[in-house]
């Protein structure tokens, strides 16, 4: 049976756009790309001594299950070349499960939805773009609406190159 996924892609050492750019052909063949939004340029976040993000959110089909798909994520992060770091810290790569169908998981280490995403902008402005009107199934709002909350100051459409 497939599922749909939402992953938030986040990068900001090395060659970020590269960064996100191959972790998403590497996403197959276990999830499809159904959509993708802009890459955004944002602040760090949690820890700020460090250099901007690049974040993107997509929309995968998959048939892997939430465990599964969490356990794949995390052996593709280190794949791409992330490394053991601290909380929030610069990373090459981050591959973040936002929500998994309309599925509330609460078993550490897995939380869906995102235990913060109504928190960061960085992940509801990406969010927003591709699927305004997903309900986030613990708060009962669209991202939309969530999107009120947050600081979007210094989020912005990335146009390196």
């Amino acid at each position: 049976m497939d599922h749909i996924a939402y992953l938030a892609l986040g990068s900001n050492m090395g060659n970020r756009l590269a960064n996100l750019k191959n972790a998403i052909s590497n996403l197959t063949p276990q999830m499809d790309v159904k959509k993708k939004s802009l890459v955004y340029e944002t602040p760090s976040w949690g820890y700020t001594d460090q250099p901007a993000f690049l974040n993107q959110v997509v929309m995968v089909k998959t048939y892997m299950e939430p465990d599964a798909l969490l356990s794949h994520l995390k052996r593709l992060e280190t794949a791409l070349g992330r490394e053991p770091n601290f909380q929030n810290g610069p990373r090459v790569i981050d591959i973040d499960i936002l929500f998994y169908d309309d599925v509330i998981i609460d078993s550490p280490p897995l939380v869906i939805p995102h235990p913060r995403l109504h928190q960061r902008g960085f992940v509801l402005v990406p969010l927003n773009e591709i699927e305004p009107e997903l309900i986030h199934p613990v708060f009962g709002k669209p991202v939309s609406e969530l999107l009120l909350d947050v600081d979007r100051l210094n989020i912005n459409e990335y146009k390196g190159k």
